[in-house]
């Protein structure tokens, strides 16, 4: 049982002083969930309108780059209900520095003329 206990003990250390070589610059960088959650909010706060998924996520040497689809008009039925693409980019920080709007479309319809891979 002594092995056991300096074994976990040994690991413990190891595995704090690694956590220590943290670079401070890599504390103010919030990972992909963090910045997901505040792409979705920062848009919603300033169109006034929920965002549903993301459907695209990319880190950038400049921040984050997303594409987040939007209930633009709710309809009954609810396939004919208005959807809207925007494009989102952020710091890597997760603060947004600017969106657009790069489609509209129908729930129940599908995409024919969008390019592949996007």
């Amino acid at each position: 049982m002594s092995n056991t206990s300096n074994t976990s003990g040994s690991q413990s250390s190891s595995n704090s002083s690694k956590g220590k070589q943290k670079d401070a610059a890599d504390e103010d960088v919030p990972g992909p969930m963090e910045v997901l959650r505040a792409a979705r909010t920062q848009l919603a706060e300033l169109t006034g309108m929920e965002a549903e998924t993301v459907s695209s996520f990319e880190r950038t040497e400049d921040g984050w780059n997303l594409e987040v689809e939007v209930l633009e008009v709710s309809r009954v039925p609810d396939t004919m209900s208005l959807l809207a693409s925007y494009e989102v980019s952020l710091s890597p920080q997760g603060e947004l520095t600017g969106y657009r709007r790069v489609r509209r479309y129908e729930r129940g319809r599908s995409d024919t003329n969008r390019p592949r891979g996007r």
